[in-house]
């Protein structure tokens, strides 16, 4: 199925040290992507790159922060002389230092989850676009969250965030689709990464989750590693500016707030 494989594409995928990341990357691996996997700990994410490699994949590691504009920047010049090219990037990293009522974040907290979740995926389309465009085209694709979509209890300023990422993707996609670069988003519901365990390791949030999901789960990674597989193929070319619910069916079917 050509339409699905990534040979001879090159992939950026920030925060990619475990989790959904992680499982991206691995799967982009396995289409034939050669993959730059990026997290603020190296030895994480080297680990990740030695377990593409030693599968006969190709993959490389650094340290990159994207709340650091230097960071970035060296992240996309990393991957051009690593590989010589850059296809795709998926802007994964993010961070939610605050979980409580939304004003009972102070501005510091604020400031944090903007900085690394928006203003990071921000830095991260700025600095790989113009080489996308310089190859012909290439794919975005932006991690959201449900919790950008409706009120999630305790995860206001980071739902603020994603509602910001949502957005953006749509802008995006409409200011860049004539250099045939499509951005699209995922927006996860609760997976089941050490990201999110208060949600699904917790019995008073679990639970009530839990028990209106239509698919009787939380999430795995690898769920969302397969749309994200479709949104960075050629099979996705005809799709831009559209946010896709990994959820379980959380978002029809089980209230949140």
């Amino acid at each position: 199925m050509t339409e699905f494989s990534l040979e001879g594409k090159v992939a950026i995928i920030t925060g990619a040290s475990r989790g959904i990341g992680r499982a991206i990357a691995l799967r982009f691996a396995q289409a034939g992507a050669s993959v730059v996997v990026s997290s603020r700990s190296l030895d994480n994410v080297q680990a990740v790159a030695g377990t593409i490699n030693s599968s006969g994949g190709a993959a490389s590691a650094i340290q990159a922060h994207v709340g650091q504009p230097d960071d970035v920047a060296r992240l996309v010049q990393h991957t051009l002389d690593t590989f010589g090219r850059l296809d795709i990037a998926v802007n994964n990293a993010a961070t939610n230092p605050h979980f409580g009522p939304l004003l009972d974040a102070d501005e510091g907290q604020l400031d944090k989850i903007l900085d690394t979740n928006l203003k990071g995926c921000f830095r991260v389309c700025k600095a790989v676009v113009p080489h996308m465009m310089a190859a012909g085209g290439g794919k975005i694709v932006n991690l959201a969250s449900i919790a950008g979509l409706r009120p999630s209890p305790g995860m206001g300023i980071y739902g603020v965030s994603k509602a910001a990422i949502i957005m953006l993707t749509q802008v995006l996609a409409q200011e860049l689709g004539p250099s045939n670069i499509q951005v699209n988003a995922i927006a996860p519901g609760v997976i089941k990464t050490r990201f999110s365990q208060i949600l699904w390791q917790v019995p008073q949030f679990a639970a009530p989750i839990l028990n209106t999901l239509p698919s009787h789960r939380f999430g795995d990674p690898e769920d969302v590693a397969g749309l994200a597989l479709f949104l960075a193929s050629p099979a996705s070319d005809y799709v831009t500016g559209s946010t896709f619910l990994v959820d379980g069916g959380m978002y029809v079917s089980s209230p949140m707030g």
